[in-house]
């Protein structure tokens, strides 16, 4: 008997000592029982920008926008993605996405209102990385490049 009480005093003060993955700070905020938020462990790079239709012309709307990602970490995390020209000007704005370790293949819905127009359009993509909004790295500038007769390609 004098076993078990020990045992019962053990595990209730082991239990007090755990700390829970969503209160660590380099974990980010559980969002569901698999994936936290993007961030702490969890490196981010776009490998990838496309737009749909490429090339597309002056004042085309855009259908969407193709994103890959590459995520370096050891689980799955949780984010949203944000498109941007350079100026500030949002293109895009995304869904909460839950990326696995590896490349993912991501569509965003852009702006209805966003249209090719002047005369340069360069991108950044920004993800919410433990809570704020970052540009994340990329392989390359992704910057669309001006075709004759008025259109635009980001190839």
């Amino acid at each position: 008997m004098r076993n078990v009480w020990l045992l019962l005093l053990s595990a209730v003060v082991l239990q007090s000592c755990v700390v829970p993955v969503e209160s660590d700070p380099r974990y980010g905020e559980r969002r569901d029982d698999r994936s936290v938020f993007c961030g702490g462990e969890h490196r981010l790079r776009v490998v990838d920008l496309d737009i749909s239709p490429d090339p597309i012309g002056d004042g085309q709307p855009v259908r969407a926008l193709n994103l890959r990602v590459q995520a370096d970490g050891s689980g799955e995390c949780q984010t949203t993605f944000q498109v941007r020209e350079r100026d500030g000007d949002v293109v895009a704005r995304g869904r909460v996405f839950r990326l696995r370790p590896g490349t993912n293949e991501i569509v965003l819905e852009p702006s209805e209102r966003y249209r090719f127009s002047r005369s340069e359009h360069c991108f950044d993509v920004l993800a919410d990385v433990a809570g704020t909004a970052r540009r994340i790295d990329a392989a390359r500038t992704f910057c669309a490049r001006q075709l004759p007769g008025r259109r635009w390609s980001l190839r």
